[in-house]
């Protein structure tokens, strides 16, 4: 049966089920976006996490002033990951050292109180069943529309 809704030859019972096509797929793009885009997907490569990361910031409880993070390589937040015994199911790329860097500025010492619970949180966002499809780096790049930041995507290709 055609369902009027969406426009399809299926009962809309089973239209649920269906993988979502983003908003924004039919978007206009800069030429050098859609080239990241086509050899990374929605997920974060080592030049764009580098970037990403690089501008993180984290409230000095001392002074209540802003500071630059000191950002964790790829291969110490796998360390950080092994030594607290947890194995990451569905990360692609570098999203995962920009969610553990992303959970140090933001949460660490807060509501994540030490690293074994910021492991933790890495595990629950990377391997977030409502989170799959590039939602981190997709969050990120929000992030920077809804602030007005450029992104230079020829940096990070």
């Amino acid at each position: 049966m055609f369902n009027k809704r969406c426009g399809l030859f299926r009962p809309l019972s089973k239209i649920k089920d269906m993988h979502k096509q983003p908003l924004d797929s039919y978007d206009e793009i800069p030429a050098e976006m859609r080239s990241y885009l086509r050899h990374n997907g929605w997920n974060f490569n080592k030049k764009a996490c580098d970037l990403a990361v690089h501008g993180m910031k984290k409230i000095n409880p001392a002074t209540g002033k802003k500071e630059r993070i000191e950002p964790m390589t790829k291969e110490q937040v796998e360390e950080l990951l092994s030594k607290n015994g947890v194995k990451l199911e569905h990360n692609v790329g570098y999203n995962f050292v920009y969610v553990c860097n992303m959970g140090r500025a933001d949460y660490l010492k807060s509501s994540i109180p030490d690293e074994q619970h910021l492991a933790l949180y890495v595990k629950d966002v990377i391997d977030d069943p409502d989170n799959e499809g590039g939602n981190v780096f997709r969050k990120w790049y929000a992030d920077c529309v809804a602030k007005g930041e450029p992104v230079e995507w020829e940096e990070m290709i």
